[in-house]
C-alpha cells in the first residue's frame, strides 16, 4: 500500500469517525471480546481499509480497541497502525504513550531484569524530562548516555540503543538498524515509541504491560491531534495551556472539597500511575532519610491485580525493596494482620509502607477504622529499643470517595 493511500484513508476516517472515539474512555461491552481485544479492532479496521470504507456506520461497529485507554483505544490504535504502515513495520511495533518518560523506563526495566546493557542516544541536549540520577539511584536502572550529531553514523552496540528525539513532527522517524528503540517526545501530547526490527520483538509485550500498569496510551484527543498533523503533513503547534491551567485549578478545588482535606493533591493519568509515583517517591525518601534500611511494601494478596503486579515489579528491580503479603482473607483480619506485621518490621528496623483498598473490589472488607487508627499510630520499638519508623498508609478509596479519611479530625488525619 502506498503512503498516499494510507494518509488519504485516515483523512476520511477522521472526518467520518464516531463521536465516542474522542469522548469514550472505557470499552463498550457490546463490542468487546476480551481475549481478542488487542487484535480484533485493527483486523477489522484493515478490512475496511482494503475496501476503502470510511462510512460512520461501519466505523461505529468496529470492536472495542483494548481496555480503557491504558492499553489503547480506536484513535491510538489507528495512529500506531498508520505510523507502522509508513515505516514498513508491524503495527504492534509502534506504541503511543500519554507519558513522555515511561517508554524509556520500560526498556530500562526489561534490560535491568535481563542484565542487558543500555545506551541512551540524543542530539543537542539531553531532554530535561530524564532525571538520570533518580533513574540510577531510585529506580536502580543502568545505562550510558551518548550525544550524537549524525544518526547515520551511530555504530552497533552490544545491548540496546534508545534514541530520544524532542520534535514537533511527532510521527516522523528516521530509522537506523543500529538503533533498537526510537522515541519521539512532544511536550503536550506525550510520546511515540517505535520498536525497530524483529530482533526486538520480545520487548513489545513487556513495554505494553508497563503502559498498562504505569500510564495510559496517548489520549483520544491527543491521538486525534497527532493524526491530523500526520495527514496534513504539518508540524504540531504549541498548545494554548491557559485552559489546561484553569481546568487544573478546578480539579484541585474539587479534590479538596470531596476529600475535605487541605493536603496538596497530585493528579495522574490513572490510579496505577499515581500509585507508582507514590511508591517511587517513598523509596526516594527512604533512601535519603533512612539509608541502608530495608524497605517493605505490605500488600494484601486480594488487592487489585494491577496493584500486586506493580509492587512486585518494583521490588524485582531493587534489592532493598521487598513485598510482604498482608493476610486479609478467610479467618484473617486486616487490623490484626497489620499489627502483627508492623511489630515484626519494627523489630527488624525496616521501613513499612502499607498499600490498602477500602473497599476497591468486592473481596475487600472494610476494617474497623477505630482499631485501624490505633494500630497505625501505635508506637513501636526496634530490637535495640530505639523508636521504630512509623508506617505510611497508602489508601485506594475508589469506591467510597465520600468517606473523609483525611479531613480535620477525621479517622486517618493524624496518620502518615
Amino acid at each position: 500500500m502506498s503512503d498516499s493511500n494510507v494518509l488519504h484513508y485516515i483523512k476520511e476516517v477522521l472526518e467520518n469517525m464516531p463521536k465516542d472515539w474522542i469522548g469514550l474512555t472505557t470499552h463498550r461491552l457490546d463490542l468487546y471480546e476480551e481475549k481478542l481485544a488487542k487484535t480484533q479492532f485493527l483486523e477489522q479496521f484493515e478490512t475496511l481499509f482494503e475496501a476503502d470504507n470510511t462510512q460512520t456506520s461501519s466505523l461505529s461497529i468496529l470492536p472495542t480497541a483494548y481496555d480503557y485507554i491504558r492499553l489503547g483505544h480506536p484513535l491510538s490504535s489507528i495512529l500506531e497502525w498508520a505510523i507502522a504502515q509508513l515505516n514498513h513495520t508491524e503495527s504492534d511495533h509502534v506504541i503511543s504513550f500519554a507519558s513522555k518518560t515511561i517508554p524509556v523506563l520500560a526498556v530500562l526495566r526489561k534490560n535491568l531484569l535481563d542484565q542487558k546493557s543500555t545506551r541512551i542516544l540524543y542530539t543537542s541536549e539531553l531532554p530535561e524530562l530524564l532525571e538520570t540520577d533518580i533513574l540510577r539511584v531510585v529506580y536502580g536502572y543502568n545505562f550510558e548516555l551518548c550525544q550524537v550529531d549524525d544518526l547515520e553514523k551511530v555504530a552497533a552496540f552490544d545491548g540496546s540503543s534508545i534514541y530520544i528525539s524532542q520534535k514537533n513532527d511527532l510521527c516522523s522517524f528516521d530509522l537506523n538498524p543500529n538503533i533498537d528503540f526510537f522515541i519521539n517526545v512532544h511536550p503536550y501530547l506525550g510520546s511515540i515509541l517505535l520498536v525497530n526490527g524483529s530482533k526486538n520483538e520480545s520487548y513489545i509485550a513487556d513495554i505494553q504491560h508497563v503502559r498498562r500498569r504505569e500510564t495510559i496510551a496517548m489520549t483520544p484527543a491527543d491521538s486525534h491531534t497527532a493524526l491530523t498533523s500526520l495527514v496534513q503533513k504539518s508540524l504540531l503547534e504549541d498548545r494554548d495551556i491557559s485552559a489546561v491551567e484553569s481546568n487544573k485549578k478546578s480539579v484541585l478545588a474539587s479534590i479538596a472539597s470531596v476529600t475535605a482535606s487541605h493536603t496538596k493533591a497530585l493528579v495522574g493519568s490513572c490510579g496505577l500511575s499515581v500509585q507508582y509515583a507514590i511508591m517511587m517517591g517513598l523509596i526516594d525518601e527512604a533512601l535519603e532519610k533512612h539509608p541502608g534500611k530495608a524497605i517493605k511494601f505490605i500488600v494484601p494478596p486480594n488487592c487489585y491485580g494491577g496493584t500486586n503486579d506493580q509492587a512486585r515489579r518494583v521490588a524485582a528491580c531493587l534489592s532493598t525493596v521487598e513485598v510482604v503479603d498482608l493476610p486479609v482473607d478467610g479467618d484473617n483480619d486486616m487490623v490484626n494482620s497489620i499489627d502483627s506485621i508492623l511489630n515484626q518490621l519494627a523489630h527488624e528496623d525496616a521501613i513499612p509502607y502499607i498499600i490498602a483498598e477500602i473497599p476497591t473490589n468486592p473481596r475487600v472488607e472494610v476494617p474497623d477504622l477505630i482499631q485501624l487508627k490505633a494500630v497505625l499510630t501505635k508506637e513501636r520499638t526496634t530490637h535495640t529499643g530505639e523508636p521504630a519508623i512509623d508506617p505510611v498508609f497508602i489508601l485506594d478509596q475508589t469506591f467510597c470517595p465520600n468517606v473523609h479519611f483525611l479531613g480535620d479530625g477525621k479517622i486517618l488525619s493524624s496518620i502518615r
